[in-house]
């Protein structure tokens, strides 16, 4: 019997993906077509190998198992592929990268535009989001994470800043109406502008001073998702409803123009920057050597 391997490859990527769209964005193809392949697959093999329903797809006992013997196979495949691809000129292919939007926002736009100058024929695909995840089982090459979330068993590569500072502040009209707050303590009396992670964990406002840390469970009249949602709490503070807390690097532009208003400064906490990290169990793709490679030769920045 004579199987097609993109048949086999095609039912891999949707059983390990969870479905047939997810897999489709992840190998850039289209559902429809990986659906044609698994259907001559099981065709060929005359079994059914996906339980299919309008809302889910999940394996049958035969596709069970023929994916436990498949991915060995198919992951000692794609290392040898990417082996000859170090032999060509330039490194090429899809790069997939999972990050926070803060990340994203703050300290992919100086290395990104350069990368891509560099290596032409390598494509970002970046995902931006702020669920922890473990980035093989979502098809990504690598992600960018702060230390105290790192996955274990990863190698981890600085990139970006150092060095970093949570900052709080007000515009000048909320200031004026209920006052410069003097000690982190202060705010538990102030209108807080407050995110919330997918988790649905609150984000904790920390202070730290001369050893000392301060955690605040402040409240306030927002609450905003992490990620896609920061920027209208900047917003909001910037128009004068409260207080907000957040990367010094994202709000310094409305600082600087006047905008927004530092507060409680000697307070803000600084934190390491974060790490690009990946998994040393697999052969390194080209196109991720090649952006380790460009992230190491990068100056530290220190702030």
């Amino acid at each position: 019997m004579k199987i097609d391997l993109n048949d086999l490859s095609a039912f891999a990527a949707v059983a390990m993906a969870g479905g047939f769209r997810d897999a489709a964005r992840l190998h850039d193809t289209s559902a429809s077509r990986l659906s044609d392949a698994v259907r001559r697959l099981e065709a060929q093999l005359g079994v059914r190998l996906l339980h299919r329903t309008t809302r889910s797809v999940s394996l049958t006992e035969a596709g069970r198992g023929l994916l436990t013997r498949l991915e060995p196979a198919l992951t000692e495949m794609q290392s040898a592929l990417e082996a000859v691809n170090v032999f060509r000129d330039r490194p090429a292919g899809t790069l997939r990268l999972n990050v926070p939007v803060s990340v994203a926002r703050l300290v992919l736009p100086a290395i990104v535009s350069p990368f891509l100058a560099a290596y032409p024929d390598i494509r970002l695909d970046v995902v931006a989001e702020e669920s922890f995840v473990d980035i093989l089982a979502e098809g990504c090459d690598a992600g960018i994470r702060y230390g105290e979330r790192l996955e274990q068993d990863m190698i981890a590569v600085p990139i970006g800043p150092r060095t970093q500072r949570m900052a709080a502040a007000a515009a000048p009209a909320y200031l004026a109406r209920h006052g410069q707050p003097e000690h982190p303590r202060d705010l538990m009396n102030h209108a807080c502008l407050r995110g919330r992670f997918p988790s649905g964990n609150m984000a904790v406002w920390e202070f730290e001073r001369g050893g000392e840390t301060l955690r605040i469970d402040a409240t306030g009249p927002l609450v905003v998702l992490i990620g896609g949602g920061v920027d209208l709490a900047v917003d909001a503070a910037i128009g004068g409803s409260g207080i907000v807390y957040l990367f010094e690097q994202w709000l310094r532009p409305h600082l600087d123009s006047g905008a927004l208003v530092p507060i409680l400064e000697p307070w803000w906490q600084r934190f390491p920057g974060p790490y690009l990290y990946y998994s040393g169990r697999r052969f390194m793709p080209a196109a991720l050597k090649a952006f380790v490679d460009f992230v190491r030769t990068q100056a530290p920045i220190t702030a």
